[in-house]
């Protein structure tokens, strides 16, 4: 009896797996897959705040939680819709929830987000982040 109902297990994390594909394909979505311990949840886009390498991990930062996805950054962003722009090689910000910008350290800004988070807009991204400001 244990060898059938480990086959239903299995096959219910399949089909869960294929459907998360099936959802963080499409291009169409306004949502994120995303997981924080074993729970699985879906985040509207405008729940999103930052989007973060942390530790070869990319994070996924809301108003007051974070969460963790297996996609790599790169992927994530051509997910996203234009209410995104990256501003360093490991960030991307959700441009509706900046709460202020103000000139750093060597050439770069520094942001600080509505939800208290902070960090850096390089040089590099600096002109793609004024485009998305239309400054």
């Amino acid at each position: 009896m244990k060898p059938r109902q480990e086959k239903k297990i299995n096959e219910l994390t399949d089909n869960i797996h294929q459907a998360i594909a099936l959802l963080e394909d499409d291009s169409k979505m306004d949502m994120l897959a995303v997981k924080k311990g074993k729970d699985i949840s879906f985040l509207n886009f405008d729940e999103i705040f930052m989007i973060r390498v942390e530790d070869k991990q990319v994070i996924v930062y809301t108003q007051e939680d974070k969460y963790s996805i297996k996609k790599a950054l790169y992927q994530v962003e051509e997910s996203l819709n234009p209410s995104f722009v990256r501003i360093s090689k490991t960030t991307i910000v959700n441009i509706k929830k900046i709460d202020r910008v103000a000139p750093s350290l060597r050439g770069m800004m520094f942001i600080m987000l509505k939800n208290g988070l902070k960090d850096n807009i390089s040089r590099k991204y600096l002109p793609e982040f004024k485009k998305a400001l239309d400054l």
